[in-house]
């Protein structure tokens, strides 16, 4: 099958390396210059242009964006508009918020249009494993798209799969990264008390190597984590702040909207705010409280 991929960052490049492996023409599209020629020397071919690219694929045609979420996908999706016809596809396997799925896709069925949205989990191991796909769509077009989510899958059969109607599959992959959020703070914790324990001297890498095999918190986030204590044992090389991309906090507020309490995903989700703070008010002012009514010591600059 032949598809147009637009965006080459390092996740949309990998998944255009992964498709071309596998037997699918792919044709590149990236404003930045610099980006297509990272594609071009994996032998990919390139455009200049959306209307380029465009002009390159058949009718029906399909067109994959990898674009950052919120106005990046929409201004893209009007430059499309513009040169797409009646029945082509657009695929979104970005990580756009569901709502702005949804919208886009009413707007995109008026100009009959097709509209997928992939929630797309792997990071930059999925070139070499493969990806975790999360579908919404019509069945009829997610169908005909079978041999790529077949291709970019850890297996045909494995890793992939239509979860419901457009928006479905954004829905999904926000809950997902969600859950993301407990399971890495929940590791973080228990690897910070293990360091804390001065009386024991744990070697905490050890400690992650054993559990990766037969526990019950063994996972491929646990082999991360192993692999990064391997590395730097005292993470002495790292500051200790923490980005979210904004899935956390739209589970977090779907979670409030369906009255489903979800206290650890949001406290990961404080977390990562709190490790932002380099000069926290709020510590400061629990300081002073104590001194205020206990006379308790305060660390002054």
């Amino acid at each position: 099958m032949k598809i147009g991929m637009v965006g080459l960052g390092r996740m949309g490049a990998n998944m255009a390396e992964r498709l071309a492996q596998k037997g699918h023409q792919v044709i590149g599209y990236d404003p930045q210059e610099a980006a297509r020629q990272r594609v071009e020397a994996l032998d990919m071919p390139t455009v200049g242009s959306l209307q380029a690219l465009v002009d390159l694929l058949e009718a029906p045609r399909v067109v994959w964006m990898m674009v950052p979420a919120g106005a990046p996908v929409d201004d893209t999706l009007d430059e499309l508009t513009a040169v797409l016809a009646p029945g082509d596809t657009l695929v979104d396997g970005g990580n756009s918020n569901y709502k702005d799925t949804l919208r886009r896709a009413a707007h995109l069925k008026k100009k009959r249009l097709h509209y997928v949205d992939c929630g797309t989990s792997g990071g930059v191991w999925g070139l070499k494993e493969g990806y975790s796909l999360m579908i919404g769509g019509e069945a009829a077009v997610v169908k005909r798209l079978q041999p790529l989510f077949e291709a970019l899958a850890p297996a045909a059969d494995k890793g992939w799969g239509r979860v419901g109607p457009v928006g479905a599959g954004h829905f999904v992959k926000m809950v997902h990264n969600g859950i993301e959020y407990g399971l890495m703070q929940a590791y973080a914790e228990g690897f910070a008390i293990l360091h804390h324990k001065a009386d024991f001297d744990l070697d905490v890498h050890a400690v992650a190597e054993i559990w990766r095999e037969g526990s019950v918190v063994r996972s491929w986030l646990l082999d991360l984590a192993a692999a990064a204590l391997k590395d730097d044992p005292g993470l002495g090389g790292l500051q200790p702040w923490v980005a979210d991309s904004g899935e956390g906090r739209w589970t977090v507020a779907e979670a409030i909207d369906l009255d489903v309490p979800a206290p650890v995903i949001t406290q990961a989700l404080i977390e990562r705010l709190r490790s932002r703070d380099r000069d926290s008010f709020s510590d400061k002012l629990l300081a002073a409280l104590r001194n205020q009514f206990g006379g308790h010591a305060v660390k002054k600059k």
